[in-house]
């Protein structure tokens, strides 16, 4: 077993490349800027790993981004392991969807404008959808993907560029319904990832109680329990705090059975174009 050392600026990640100051940190991971030799900025993810073989299994498990490329996907330039950690160097972005309601709340008092949202989440909708689509060859196989951790702290903003982060729970699905792991950020998770399955349609609840809390600062469902209880059933969704005729839009996202949500998430946020004030 390999312990991981302490992260502090000046520490070398890989030969030549020196971490700067630490972004932010979540769960078990810690993310760093760092400057490589050459001069340019990159974020690095720590995430420590107990064994070389728990840094194998993790590092396979990401491949399959590094050499995913859209625009509204961040990109990763490399994954390794090196002093007890695995390491995912990618493009620096200046923030969160999180950090930008963050500002808004503690300078205006106010959640993020309706047209803001809009043009913020329909790039996240575009990235979503590309991962939600059968078209990725995992394991020889042609897969969707759930990312099955959306939420604004991974909805990061690159400019005024929205780009979709985190795939450490990202999970191929080749159905519209089976089984899966309890996983997630448990104020965003569907209710069919409580009962232990995975849909078609899990990223679209997350982005759904998302666009509610960029909306309003708040979140749909009171009372989420700590951890995954299996006799768990999420509640109706309150809805109250937005406008009368988006109501049914979010609550059909919001939709306990997966079927009976929109088709993609494209859909359900252009659903809201036109209440949402955009030309």
């Amino acid at each position: 077993m390999r312990l991981a050392v302490p992260l502090q600026p000046g520490f070398e990640a890989y030969p030549g490349c020196k971490l700067l100051q630490r972004l932010g940190e979540g769960g078990f991971a810690e993310v760093w800027q760092a400057q490589t030799k050459e001069g340019a900025f990159v974020a690095l993810k720590f995430l420590p790993c107990e064994n070389s073989q728990d840094a194998i299994t993790e590092i396979r498990s990401l491949q399959a981004f590094r050499k995913m490329r859209h625009p509204h996907i961040i990109t990763i330039y490399g994954i390794f392991s090196h002093a007890g950690y695995n390491i995912v160097a990618m493009e620096q972005a200046d923030g969160s969807l999180a950090d930008l309601l963050d500002v808004y709340q503690s300078e205006y008092g106010t959640p993020l404008p309706a047209e803001q949202i809009y043009l913020l989440l329909s790039q996240a909708a575009e990235a979503l959808d590309y991962l939600n689509t059968r078209q990725h060859i995992l394991n020889g196989k042609c897969v969707a993907l759930q990312h099955c951790d959306v939420k604004p702290s991974n909805l990061l903003l690159v400019g005024d560029t929205v780009k979709v982060t985190d795939f450490g729970l990202t999970s191929p699905i080749s159905c519209q319904l089976t089984f899966h792991r309890r996983a997630g950020t448990l104020a965003y998770t569907a209710p069919e990832v409580f009962q232990g399955r995975l849909s078609h349609w899990t990223d679209q609840f997350s982005l759904a109680v998302t666009f509610y809390e960029l909306r309003t600062g708040k979140r749909p469902f009171a009372q989420t329990p700590r951890d995954f209880q299996r006799g768990y059933t999420r509640p109706a969704p309150d809805l109250s705090l937005l406008p009368e005729e988006e109501r049914p839009v979010v609550a059909r996202a919001l939709a306990p059975i997966p079927q009976d949500r929109w088709p993609t998430c494209r859909d359900f946020v252009e659903q809201l174009a036109p209440m949402l004030a955009v030309c």
